[in-house]
């Protein structure tokens, strides 16, 4: 269900507690993707994006997005307890709207270089724009786990990282980003980056399963970072956006 965040110029994708499946801006407004020029531990971070989002004139309801990086996969219930303390963080901004967390975010754990501790990589907030400027939109990470679950039973082919069990993972995955933008009134047309995580990278794995389900998206081609899904058994994950203002903070 897509919901309108008035105050924050955007609307969202309903998701879990922890996060929504994806944000798009509402018309008059444009979505701006922000990468950290340094990382910081997530808390501290968004102390960052407080004093970014008062320079550049905007309110705290203009955040939309966060990108995460962690120092390795959580098991299940470590993940559900490291989401409570984020959402305490989300409502003590008061952005939730109604029961529903409208930030999108992806977390995942890097295989080479991992931090020490949850840090913030990245961050997306809305601007005014002109009325009929394009649609931008991020949508969040997702992996080979059906929609709205933390059951870590219903990994799909939970536990088999071999090149057919990948291949089905990450054509799952890739259909998911499909089915999240169809239903943010977006699509594979108006996507600008692709992200990859995943240490599994079978020959092949990519043309076979993601690929074919872009489009025309493949012209932007896509990023692979050499990294784990926030969750123990999760092997493929990704994200991807469609943005026309990219700064690094």
């Amino acid at each position: 269900m897509l919901i309108d965040n008035p105050t924050g110029g955007y609307r969202f994708l309903t998701g879990i507690s922890p996060f929504s499946s994806g944000v798009v801006a509402n018309a008059g407004h444009e979505v701006v993707h922000a990468t950290l020029d340094a990382q910081v531990p997530w808390r501290q971070g968004f102390e960052q994006i407080d004093a970014h989002l008062a320079a550049v004139g905007r309110s705290r309801p203009a955040l939309c997005a966060i990108e995460l990086r962690c120092p390795a996969p959580y098991s299940m219930p470590d993940f559900i307890e490291f989401n409570a303390g984020y959402v305490e963080l989300v409502r003590s901004w008061d952005l939730y709207v109604g029961d529903h967390n409208p930030l999108a975010r992806t977390n995942v754990a890097p295989a080479n270089e991992p931090p020490a501790e949850p840090v913030l990589h990245a961050f997306s907030y809305t601007v005014e724009a002109p009325a009929d400027a394009p649609t931008t939109f991020v949508v969040s990470g997702a992996g080979e786990i059906p929609e709205a679950s933390l059951d870590d039973n219903e990994i799909i082919r939970k536990g088999e990282t071999g090149p057919e069990a990948m291949r089905e993972k990450a054509a799952f995955v890739a259909a998911t980003m499909g089915s999240r933008l169809a239903a943010m009134g977006a699509g594979w047309s108006l996507v600008t980056t692709t992200d990859v995580y995943t240490v599994f990278m079978h020959e092949g794995l990519l043309e076979d399963a993601v690929i074919g389900q872009m489009g025309p998206a493949t012209r932007h081609g896509m990023r692979w970072y050499r990294s784990r899904p926030p969750v123990i058994d999760l092997d493929f994950e990704m994200d991807v956006r469609g943005i026309r203002n990219e700064i690094i903070v």
